[in-house]
């Protein structure tokens, strides 16, 4: 076996010609959704908050304490902005063992029992943190002094996000005839 380099001879043309073929992909934005958004912005506030605490800690050795309380609170936001997401598009743990055993009747009543049961889990969740803002909404954060009913108005808009897109999603399964719960290969590209 020769390990001799092998270079084809191009010309210049062909060589200029090569950047031109190269086609840019088009971004879809289009495939997210507002809480994706708040979610991503959330992130990066919290990104910086954490980074600045790093910063103020280790290199100056004198940290600001309230950014570690804007950094939890941030935390907060993009886990329940992000759980909206995760409704959206039917990413959180699911078990479907069961479905693979079920025959097809059974199977779309219990997925729809369990589209149900989600819409009411998240009706519910909506009423019991509308009282817990009633409770504390007027409560200040310990460093910065500012009302900790906006982190909990952030929860609220999640659980609002969540219960509306677990309507979607329901209205879509019950439409289609079948959920991810029931046909996972139909989401996932597996089913040919």
């Amino acid at each position: 076996m020769s390990t001799a380099e092998v270079h084809k001879q191009i010309t210049a043309d062909e060589i200029a010609h090569t950047f031109e073929e190269e086609a840019v992909p088009k971004v879809d934005l289009g495939q997210y959704a507002i809480e994706d958004w708040l979610a991503l912005a959330i992130f990066w506030i919290m990104a910086l908050c954490v980074f600045l605490q790093f910063f103020t800690r280790y290199v100056l050795n004198d940290s600001y304490a309230w950014t570690e309380e804007i950094a939890t609170y941030c935390l907060i936001g993009v886990v329940f902005l992000g759980s909206a997401m995760c409704v959206r598009l039917s990413r959180h743990i699911q078990v479907d063992l069961l479905f693979r055993y079920l025959p097809r009747l059974p199977a779309r009543a219990l997925s729809t029992a369990i589209d149900l049961i989600r819409i009411a889990f998240f009706g519910y969740a909506i009423k019991l943190v509308w009282l817990f803002i009633q409770v504390v909404a007027d409560e200040r954060m310990t460093t910065i002094k500012f009302p900790k009913g906006f982190v909990y108005y952030i929860v609220l808009f999640g659980f609002v996000m969540m219960f509306a897109r677990s309507i979607q999603i329901a209205v879509d399964n019950w439409r289609r005839g079948y959920s991810i719960l029931e046909r996972p290969g139909a989401f996932d590209g597996t089913e040919g």
